[in-house]
């Protein structure tokens, strides 16, 4: 499917991500008003701060994510899922899980979907299959990524951003490997409106960012002063 970026309203494309981790309730309040007012898809938050952000969000259209085993990917399958579902309890209804990196690196694929795969059956909420490309090569990414889809995750997800930003070429190799069969999410060194576009016309129906009000704005303008 072609998007039209002329004139395209980008908030919904936003998940709100607030992964400072010395931010506390005050701003994650402040990343919650600013998603209910422009319209973006989610806030996403550590764990810890998933409560408070449901209860912020209550009745409102954005959604609440957060990031299981972030930033390494490198905790144990019972911790992932443990912590996934303690976030769903308390509020979260879409989750960001970086993969095993060393499993992929060693092609152990049983492992990679067996952990994928049981947090998808058991907390039936929408799972982001986070690759870190940066780190891997295109045999490693397609490797990854069709052992996450087959594992049932509905979006391949680019970076952390702790290994550098979202590169362009990654998005269209997601997109190419997905085949349709599930939404890719750009994320990690977004920060103008212009990157915003040119990811979503490579691929992305998904845009991972702390500068989410700035991205609303054309490049040559000015941030709205009254958005904080």
């Amino acid at each position: 499917m072609t998007i039209n970026t002329v004139d395209l309203n980008i908030a919904p494309f936003i998940d709100h991500s607030l992964l400072n981790p010395c931010a506390g309730d005050e701003l994650v309040r402040q990343w919650c008003a600013q998603a209910d007012r422009f319209g973006f898809a989610s806030v996403c938050v550590y764990p810890s701060r998933v409560l408070l952000a449901r209860e912020c969000l209550q009745g409102k259209t954005p959604k609440v994510s957060t990031v299981i085993g972030f930033p390494t990917g490198a905790t144990t399958s019972k911790t992932k899922l443990y912590e996934a579902l303690e976030a769903v309890e308390q509020g979260a209804s879409e989750l960001d899980i970086v993969l095993n990196l060393g499993w992929v690196k060693e092609q152990k694929t049983k492992l990679i979907y067996d952990e994928i795969a049981s947090i998808c059956d058991e907390s039936n909420v929408t799972v982001k299959a986070i690759l870190e490309t940066n780190l891997l090569n295109y045999d490693e990414l397609k490797l990854a990524s069709n052992i996450a889809i087959d594992a049932g995750v509905q979006f391949l997800k680019t970076c952390t951003g702790w290994n550098g930003g979202v590169q362009l070429e990654h998005v269209k190799q997601l997109k190419e490997i997905a085949k349709g069969q599930v939404a890719i999410k750009a994320s990690a060194g977004i920060r103008t409106h212009s990157d915003a576009i040119a990811l979503i016309e490579a691929g992305a129906t998904r845009l991972g960012t702390s500068y989410g009000v700035q991205l609303l704005q054309p490049d040559d303008e000015p941030e709205d002063p009254t958005s904080t």
